[in-house]
């Protein structure tokens, strides 16, 4: 069983110290996918990095400048480009001349099919990054780590002085992350879960909810729930179903419906990576509609 997370005491719009380098402001856009909203992190004092500026609502906007006044507001940085997460850093960017730090988004818009945010195409950063940048103010430094998986062009941030990092939503406290092929990757996502767990961090700031301080156990649980709807799409296949239509009503039963198109998308990103490691196969164009079976 995973040890969800969800106990979260905040108001929208109201600047809370939860750290001694970090600030968060919660925006009021709460969902079946956003948990209470989009949590914007702001790190250090004076001059300082906002962390998922979130999506474009004005009432956020003035939040985040109320947060910061008197301060500067330096870099931008984004986990990936859902609409939840990006569409307000280049309305941020041009109240403050902050420079904006991500990976461009792949151009898929795929919120109609999920249920998901959709992509926030639109989104260019000024300043690429790859694994290991880095990002500094005084007394704070941002390093990114590359966690492709929920997206493909998911990036997670370090905060070296407080052994931190800000896992956008590789990994949640409240929820399973949802993998959307085919930008989304199963295999990818196993291995980027790893790379964290590696990494021995004391908190995991996720954009939506609280934080996650009892890392390792957390992890080692979420890694053993992915392995575990993957053992029953075998059994599932096993039984003679090889359609996720059919599938998910079992699989996910205790999961609110309104959820299950989504978790039809995690299905189909586990029979690809099962496919992929030769498990599985089909004779159809592998997608939502085939027909799969045992290998």
């Amino acid at each position: 069983m995973i040890p969800y997370v969800r106990d979260m005491a905040f108001d929208y719009g109201r600047p809370d110290q939860v750290s001694p380098l970090i600030r968060r402001v919660v925006a009021n856009n709460p969902g079946p996918f956003t948990f209470r909203g989009t949590g914007t992190y702001i790190v250090g004092h004076g001059e300082v990095a906002v962390i998922d500026p979130g999506p474009d609502l004005p009432e956020h906007l003035d939040a985040i400048l109320a947060a910061t006044a008197g301060e500067r507001i330096a870099h931008i940085l984004t986990t990936h480009t859902h609409a939840d997460h990006s569409p307000l850093a280049h309305p941020l960017a041009r109240a403050t001349g902050a420079t904006i730090h991500g990976l461009p988004a792949p151009g898929a818009d795929t919120g109609p099919n999920t249920g998901e945010e959709p992509d926030d195409a639109l989104f260019r950063p000024d300043v690429t990054l790859k694994d290991g940048d880095r990002v500094s103010g005084p007394g704070w430094t941002l390093e990114t780590l590359t966690t492709p998986g929920h997206a493909s062009n998911h990036l997670a941030f370090t905060l070296a002085e407080e052994n931190a990092l800000f896992c956008g939503d590789h990994v949640m406290g409240w929820s399973t992350t949802v993998i959307t092929a085919p930008d989304g990757d199963m295999g990818r996502y196993y291995e980027s879960l790893q790379k964290v767990r590696a990494r021995d961090f004391t908190t995991l700031w996720p954009t939506h909810g609280p934080p996650i301080t009892e890392v390792t156990p957390f992890l080692d649980a979420y890694l053993a729930h992915r392995l575990g709807r993957e053992a029953q799409v075998i059994e599932q296949l096993a039984q003679g179903r090889g359609r996720i239509r059919d599938m998910v009503p079992i699989m996910y039963a205790a999961v609110d419906p309104r959820l299950h198109p989504a978790a039809a998308h995690s299905v189909l990103a586990h029979l690809l990576h099962l496919a992929r490691t030769g498990r599985v196969a089909t004779d159809d164009i592998p997608g939502p509609d085939a027909t799969w079976r045992l290998a």
